[in-house]
C-alpha cells in the first residue's frame, strides 16, 4: 500500500480533506462561544467545536507524517488559501440562527454515524484510529442533533417555521456527500477510504425518521450545490479563512 507514490498523496490529499472538513465545521460551531441560548448549550457548543479541531488535528498531523517535507498541521491549517482547501461546502456556510445550526449537525451527525464505523475498519491503520475516537464523539453528537431537531421541530410556531426553512435552505448541499471522486474511489478500491455513494438510502432513511418525528416535511430535494472537494467553495470561506488564519500570518511560527 505505502510502497506506491500515488497511494501515498492520495492517503496525503484524503486526509487533508477531511482534516478541511473538521476543521471548517468546527470552526463554524465554536462562533457560537458566548452566543449559545442558554449556558448549558454554550457549553456544549464549545465542546462538539472542540472535538471537531481535535479530529482536524488529528487528519493534520498524518497528512504532515506522510509528506515528510517538514510541514506541521499549523502549515495545513493556516497557510493554505481558499482554492487549497477540499472541504464540503456545507461546513463553510455561516452559522445561521440555532435552527439552522442544529439541522447542518444533524445532516453530518447521521452522515458520520455511517462514515466512521466504516473508515475505522480502514487498512490504513492510523485513519482507523482515527475514526474509532471520532466515532464515539459522534453518539454524543448525534443525540444532541436529533433530540433538539424533535424539540424544535414539534415546539413553538416560530421554532418550527426556522427549523423548516433550515431545511430547505440546506438540503442542497447534502448531495455533495455522497458524490466520491476518482481519489476516494481509488482509496475504496483498497480497502482505505470508504465509498460514501453507498450511504445515501441509509442517511435519508435515518433522516426521514427523525423529520417524521419531529413533524417536519422533508425538503423537495430539487436542486444542489458541489465543489468544495475540487477547491471551489463559496464566499464564505475566504471570509471564514480570513479570521481564522489572521492571528498565525501576524505572527509566523507561531504554534497550534
Amino acid at each position: 500500500m505505502m510502497n506506491s507514490n500515488q497511494t501515498n498523496k492520495d492517503i496525503i490529499d484524503y486526509s487533508l480533506r477531511l482534516g478541511d472538513d473538521s476543521l471548517i465545521l468546527g470552526h463554524r460551531i465554536s462562533e457560537w462561544a458566548s452566543h449559545g441560548p442558554f449556558l448549558e448549550e454554550d457549553i456544549a457548543l464549545g465542546n462538539v467545536a472542540l472535538d471537531y479541531l481535535g479530529r482536524a488535528r488529528n487528519f493534520y498531523t498524518y497528512a504532515a507524517e506522510l509528506s515528510g517535507d517538514g510541514k506541521t498541521e499549523d502549515d495545513f491549517a493556516y497557510l493554505r488559501s481558499e482554492r487549497e482547501f477540499s472541504n464540503y461546502l456545507i461546513n463553510e456556510l455561516p452559522k445561521g440562527d440555532f435552527a439552522y445550526t442544529i439541522i447542518r449537525q444533524l445532516f453530518i451527525d447521521v452522515f458520520n454515524s455511517y462514515y466512521l464505523p466504516l473508515l475505522k475498519l480502514s487498512q490504513d491503520k492510523t485513519l482507523a484510529a482515527i475514526a474509532a475516537k471520532a466515532e464515539k464523539e459522534t453518539k454524543y453528537h448525534l443525540r444532541r442533533s436529533s433530540n433538539w431537531t424533535k424539540r424544535l421541530g414539534d415546539g413553538t410556531k416560530e421554532s418550527r417555521a426556522r427549523m423548516n426553512k433550515a431545511l430547505n435552505d440546506l438540503w442542497g448541499y447534502t448531495d455533495e456527500l455522497f458524490e466520491p471522486d476518482e481519489l476516494e474511489l481509488r482509496l475504496a478500491a483498497l480497502g482505505i477510504a470508504v465509498d460514501t455513494s453507498q450511504l445515501k438510502a441509509q442517511w435519508l432513511s435515518d433522516i426521514s425518521k427523525i423529520l417524521e418525528e419531529a413533524t417536519l416535511p422533508m425538503p423537495e430535494g430539487d436542486w444542489s450545490v458541489r465543489g468544495g472537494r475540487k477547491g471551489y467553495h463559496t464566499e464564505h470561506l475566504s471570509h471564514l479563512l480570513s479570521v481564522m488564519q489572521s492571528v498565525h500570518r501576524a505572527h509566523p511560527g507561531c504554534e497550534w
